[in-house]
């Protein structure tokens, strides 16, 4: 184990013999932090995180700090649990879960750039870019191989579906579907994310069964429930699934359409 002089490293934290630990971070007694981290300079990990392996976590961070909820107490404070291979760089903060027995929740392969921040009770999957300054409200939940942009800002209690990307300075108050493309000062659906979806290897065929299942859930007309038979009807196949299972699990409604 390197830990800097500086460091404080609370009696009754766990960590692993291979992580480093930078000058000024300070581990508190009750956090986990796994194999091959590292901790960089000035970095607090508060007493509820669980890491896993191989995370690095830059300059200024907090992972597990107390959720900006005036409701908020100390007994109340829930687990932040993070997964394996993910990068903070500086500034990130990520709070700990107050409202579910599970908490705050971040899988796998995600890249926080710097000062993007998730709130109390988020969900987030594998494989998510999160760029300068984006921001989560609290509850809110991001599937996998998202591409949240700089400054944009994501009302609590939403969903962003699976490969979908939003652009910069955008307000989210609603839910964003599976492989969609949003923008605008309150998000709109302009199309697919096909940037992503190339790079993620989807087909012509998908990307295209992708396309007409949208067109036919927001300009055919038709009532939702009739667009949603016809969809799984007349264009069968797991990404047609996927977006009719978001739709049909939609708490806040969709962002619209064009």
């Amino acid at each position: 184990m390197k830990i800097h002089p500086t460091a404080i490293i609370e009696d009754g934290a766990s960590v692993h013999p291979s992580v480093s630990i930078g000058p000024y971070s300070i581990v508190e007694a009750g956090a986990v932090i796994g194999e091959g981290c590292r901790i960089e300079s000035c970095v607090r990990i508060y007493a509820n995180t669980r890491m896993g392996a191989n995370n690095r976590v830059c300059h200024g961070v907090t992972l597990g700090s107390e959720p900006q909820d005036l409701t908020f107490t100390p007994d109340k404070a829930r687990p932040l649990t993070i997964g394996d291979h993910n990068h903070f760089k500086e500034g990130v903060n990520i709070s700990c879960g107050v409202k579910s027995e599970e908490g705050t929740r971040i899988g796998s392969h995600n890249y926080w750039m710097a000062f993007s921040h998730a709130g109390h009770d988020c969900i987030v999957g594998d494989h998510n870019i999160f760029a300068n300054t984006a921001t989560l409200a609290g509850h809110v939940e991001v599937a996998h191989h998202c591409f949240v942009s700089g400054q944009v800002a994501v009302h609590q209690f939403c969903r962003i579906g699976a490969y979908a990307m939003i652009a910069g300075v955008t307000g989210v108050p609603q839910d964003v579907p599976p492989f969609a493309l949003a923008d605008g000062h309150r998000a709109r659906m302009l199309g697919l994310n096909v940037v992503g979806l190339r790079r993620n290897g989807f087909s012509q065929a998908q990307r295209s069964r992708i396309k007409a299942v949208y067109r036919l859930l927001f300009k055919s007309g038709l009532p939702r429930d009739e667009a949603l038979s016809s969809a799984q009807r007349d264009y069968p196949g797991p990404e047609t699934d996927e977006i009719l299972a978001f739709v049909r699990t939609s708490q806040r409604g969709l962002i619209s359409f064009g």
